[in-house]
């Protein structure tokens, strides 16, 4: 399914209704493993289905020690490496090797320990010029997708963070990325922290087959709370535009995150039905 102009305009409108469910998990321990085996358990599934697994993920520290935990046993033996592939969510515009960059990250927690070959490691250029850069990660999912004119990429899972701002990806509020309907990626100019980032477009994020969020810390509960129960805006919590086509929306929380939510049930996960 591929989003056109009607979906964006009920989107815009709030009228398009997404099922939330959210787990609150103990401690950092739990939800770090728990976020591990849920992600195995979709490259296996997408692997089985299609032979080829295609999974965008996020930076920054929370995913840290999730990558750490696939580095290791047992993760490292049931992985099937050779039928992922990976990309970025988003990346800042700085080189491979910087200790801001998302990519460098991910491969020091994880790919430098794991046997995924080089040629299915598809890393946004941060070095480069951010427009170019944008570009080419742009041409790069298509090849890879073999997309023609019109079409979006379908990833199999696409993990996300949230920032204390309510941004997702680097879809910061108050900026042009927030408003893009046509493009795959960009080059997003963030002023609040007067900086350029390079981000998958909203239209992406919401075609993935299973889009969830991974968020850590008390600093997150207030936003959070406007983000899942506040009132609709989009370009003061940019993560409210995350409602994805298939109706469906995960979110992996610890206690702090998850504090100002309703209770979960009895069977540890809470619900929500947003945009009705």
């Amino acid at each position: 399914m591929t989003p056109d102009f009607d979906y964006f305009e009920k989107l815009s409108n709030s009228r398009m209704s997404t099922q939330i469910s959210y787990y609150v998990f103990s401690t950092p321990d739990e939800l770090i493993k728990a976020a591990a085996d849920r992600l195995l358990a979709k490259v296996i599934a997408a692997a089985e289905a299609r032979g080829v697994a295609r999974i965008a993920i996020s930076g920054g520290n929370t995913p840290r020690p999730m990558f750490q935990l696939l580095g290791s046993e047992p993760y490292l033996s049931r992985m099937p490496w050779d039928k992922l592939q990976l990309f970025w969510v988003d990346e800042r515009c700085v080189p491979p090797d910087h200790p801001d960059s998302n990519y460098r990250m991910t491969r020091e927690a994880m790919l430098d320990r794991v046997p995924l070959p080089a040629a299915q490691i598809f890393r946004m250029e941060g070095e480069l010029d951010p427009q170019q850069a944008a570009a080419n990660y742009e041409n790069l999912l298509r090849q890879q997708f073999n997309l023609h004119p019109g079409q979006f990429p379908t990833f199999d899972a696409i993990q996300l963070g949230m920032g204390d701002d309510g941004h997702t990806a680097s879809l910061f509020p108050h900026t042009d990325a927030l408003h893009e309907q046509t493009r795959l990626v960009v080059a997003n100019h963030v002023p609040q922290k007067d900086t350029w980032r390079i981000t998958l477009t909203l239209p992406v994020i919401l075609a993935g087959r299973d889009v969830s969020f991974l968020i850590q810390g008390s600093d997150k509960s207030e936003v959070l709370k406007d983000v899942l129960l506040g009132a609709y805006d989009p370009e003061t919590h940019p993560s409210q535009l995350i409602r994805p086509l298939n109706g469906n929306l995960i979110f992996l929380l610890d206690e702090g995150a998850g504090a100002e939510l309703p209770t979960v049930g009895a069977d540890g996960w809470g619900r929500l039905e947003i945009g009705a």
